[in-house]
């Protein structure tokens, strides 16, 4: 089945609130006066290049109400984080920047990123949206898309949901598949893919504040339920469900060409399956335990630089032009990932594919932006494959918690 493209509203029926412009000169080479009408003060945006379309209509609304001219500037997503960095300070960078929520950290530290104030927008936007926008407190991103994995199902092989792992697993040997369920990992192994069922033996990689906020003190992937998810996963690789040989490319191949049934992977995947011709479903994640298989958001959105001279420009295009259900959907369109917005989200859901991983993400959490979150990356994947490989579940797992820990020290 096709992802379903729902026929968008005007841009130019946008109901938006003006303001008065403050320091509305463009920051690096872009300069102009601060009054509210004037054409020559511009705000820099950088954008994903493959999404610049999609914020076109936005722009020219914005500067048609405001008299601010926005230049959308269109740039590589695998350069564009690290140019912020060292532009912004200069004060040569962009006024607002593209990105993804698991550079807070990063931005934060550098000092290159300002709050931004959603006001009574705040709850517009789908929880973990607005959680994975905010760190230590104070939000820095105006979210537009919240990205997670959920299963892929073959519903010509498996007509049903599995309720279970283990019932996963049955369904697919009952139908005559040897793998019955593939995810990627690799010879480093895939920590992001496995962290659901480690969450479903309520082992979060860190605690929380009162708040809500990640606390990098309470380091959690070593308590008794990381210990129980060691010792499971231990057991899956004895079992075969899950193999280190397979890469993202061979259990995309398994699943395309119906040797497994179920394939835990992201939206991204699902274009793929589709021009395939498989009959795709998308089903919560088969959980070990019982309880919920919790799978890490990523949300992507937008920063104003604390180097801008439009800062209060650029909160007011950010929240009242590109916080609006028309605009999110139209980068919906532009990537086929659920808007953040909870209006937009829910229009988006009218197709089954984003209903689907809609659902897995209400129980997904941001993935943790905290500069402590680098030390678990370093020993975290290594430590599960040498487990499916056979290590010894609890002493691997137990060197993982004592490296973790030694390297946020």
């Amino acid at each position: 089945m096709k992802v379903n493209k729902k026929s968008w509203l005007a841009l130019g029926g946008l109901a938006v609130a003006s303001i008065v412009l403050a320091g509305c000169a463009g920051s690096g080479d872009n300069t102009g006066s601060s009054d509210e009408g004037d054409a020559t003060s511009t705000l820099t945006v950088w954008v994903d290049s493959e999404r610049v379309d999609a914020l076109k209509g936005a722009a020219d609304a914005y500067s048609e109400k405001t008299g601010v001219k926005v230049d959308l500037v269109g740039k590589d997503t695998g350069k564009i984080k690290d140019d912020f960095i060292q532009q912004a300070p200069t004060g040569k960078g962009p006024d607002v920047v593209m990105g993804a929520h698991d550079w807070l950290g990063e931005l934060s530290t550098n000092g290159v990123v300002a709050p931004i104030e959603l006001g009574d927008t705040a709850g517009d936007y789908l929880p973990v949206a607005l959680q994975a926008s905010t760190y230590e407190g104070t939000t820095y991103m105006l979210p537009y898309a919240v990205e997670n994995i959920a299963i892929l199902r073959n519903a010509d092989i498996i007509p049903e949901p599995a309720t279970s792992f283990d019932d996963m697993i049955a369904k697919g040997q009952a139908a005559g598949l040897t793998t019955p369920f593939v995810v990627q990992q690799g010879v480093e192994g895939d920590p992001y893919h496995l962290y659901p069922f480690q969450t479903a033996f309520g082992a979060p990689v860190f605690g929380t504040d009162a708040e809500g906020n990640y606390d990098p003190a309470d380091l959690q992937i070593g308590n008794e339920g990381g210990f129980q998810f060691a010792s499971w996963l231990g057991a899956q690789g004895v079992a075969g469900n899950f193999n280190t040989d397979v890469d993202g490319d061979i259990a995309k191949t398994k699943f395309l060409e119906g040797e497994a049934a179920f394939w835990l992977t992201g939206p991204w995947n699902v274009g793929a399956a589709t021009d395939a011709g498989i009959n795709v479903a998308i089903d919560p994640i088969a959980s070990p335990t019982g309880a919920p298989a919790q799978p890490f958001a990523g949300v992507k959105g937008f920063f104003v630089s604390a180097e801008s001279d439009n800062k209060v420009a650029a909160n007011d295009f950010l929240v009242n032009y590109i916080g609006t259900e028309d605009v999110q959907l139209e980068l919906f369109k532009a990537g086929n990932v659920l808007p953040a917005l909870t209006a937009a989200a829910d229009t988006a859901a009218a197709d089954p594919i984003i209903a689907g991983f809609q659902t897995v993400g209400a129980d997904a959490v941001p993935m943790p932006a905290i500069p402590a979150m680098g030390a678990v990356w370093q020993y975290w994947g290594i430590a599960e494959a040498a487990i499916i490989n056979g290590a010894d579940p609890t002493a691997t797992w137990q060197k993982l918690t004592d490296d973790v820990s030694a390297a946020i020290k």
